[in-house]
């Protein structure tokens, strides 16, 4: 293969992998608190040697993928009325304890065991700032949340949602569709906004999304031609050669 295909290819395997992390988004599309992705491209520049001629010649760009980030953007918030939904509005993510460690997520669909233990969609208990999972007694029936995360029954107060972050929201590593996976040093959120009777929505946009989806498939295709195009006129070469050998 000479240079000409290389650079298609490595655009192709760029784009194909483009294409899987905006396919996950559309999926995700009503995923509640779902965060979109995105891929992070680059042209890693060759020099050529000994070239001659006119401007450009010198280089040739393949593309790089550098890496998969999430764009963190809020959702639209949504009334649901459940009071064991909560939505945050702002920053801050619940904190979930799973069987493979403290996970965090922005997913507040939760729900009450049998023994009072608060617990989201997989039955991970939520956590506070002491890593406790959050137990409403049982003989309580009445449970309403207040903004900074007090939980209250009708015997008082009885705990505290407590919200956390990263310094740097790069770092966290998604896991499923929901979860994310911290790998720098969590801390508590200071100030913080809980709405219960809620949850948050997917930041994605399926309009966007499927534009995006188009836009990909196109530029694939047309790589491929330039592949294909590239290899006809290769084996035509080959052949005449051939021919012209064996006359």
């Amino acid at each position: 293969m000479d240079n000409t295909t290389y650079i298609a290819l490595s655009r192709i395997n760029a784009l194909t992998h483009d294409l899987e992390v905006t396919s996950n988004n559309l999926a995700n599309a009503n995923t509640t608190g779902f965060k979109s992705s995105r891929e992070l491209f680059s042209d890693y520049i060759v020099k050529q040697k000994d070239i001659h001629g006119i401007p450009g010649a010198r280089t040739e760009a393949y593309t790089q993928d550098r890496a998969t980030y999430q764009d963190h953007g809020q959702g639209q918030l949504r009334q649901t009325g459940n009071p064991t939904d909560f939505a945050i509005n702002g920053e801050g993510f619940f904190a979930v304890q799973t069987t493979q460690g403290v996970r965090l997520t922005r997913n507040g669909q939760f729900q009450r065991r049998s023994d009072g233990t608060i617990v989201d969609i997989n039955g991970n208990p939520i956590l506070n700032r002491f890593q406790r999972p959050i137990v409403i007694p049982r003989e309580d029936d009445v449970l309403s949340v207040s903004s900074d995360g007090t939980i209250s029954t009708q015997d008082g107060a009885v705990g505290t949602i407590d919200l956390m972050t990263v310094d740097n929201l790069n770092t966290l590593q998604p896991e499923g569709n929901y979860l994310l996976k911290p790998t720098t040093r969590t801390r508590v959120l200071a100030h913080k906004e809980i709405r219960q009777g809620m949850l948050e929505s997917s930041n994605v946009n399926a309009i966007t999304e499927t534009t995006r989806m188009v836009e990909i498939q196109r530029d694939y295709d047309l790589n491929f031609q330039l592949v294909q195009t590239e290899s006809t006129r290769r084996s035509n070469a080959i052949d005449k050669i051939t021919q012209d050998s064996s006359n």
